[in-house]
């Protein structure tokens, strides 16, 4: 899935920060988005592959790209 100029209503970077939590805090911080605002996040933690696009799916949010091209891995999820 590649980002096609999707511009993020907000960041959260959550690089050093050891799975669970990337995963906790994305559902934490998509609560308090609108409708239609896009979460961009940033990790390191190779689980929350695995993690944050099926809790985002779960929770009735869109995964609109998953880049894991780099050193870190980029999710930006669409509520």
């Amino acid at each position: 899935m590649q980002k096609e100029n999707i511009i993020p209503d907000y960041r959260l970077d959550m690089q050093g920060e050891p799975c669970p939590y990337p995963a906790v805090k994305t559902l934490e911080a998509m609560e308090s988005l609108e409708k239609g605002e896009i979460l961009e996040i940033i990790s390191d933690c190779p689980q929350s592959i695995n993690n944050i696009p099926i809790d985002a799916k779960n929770h009735g949010y869109k995964v609109l790209s998953i880049d894991s091209s780099g050193p870190t891995i980029q999710y930006l999820i669409q509520k």
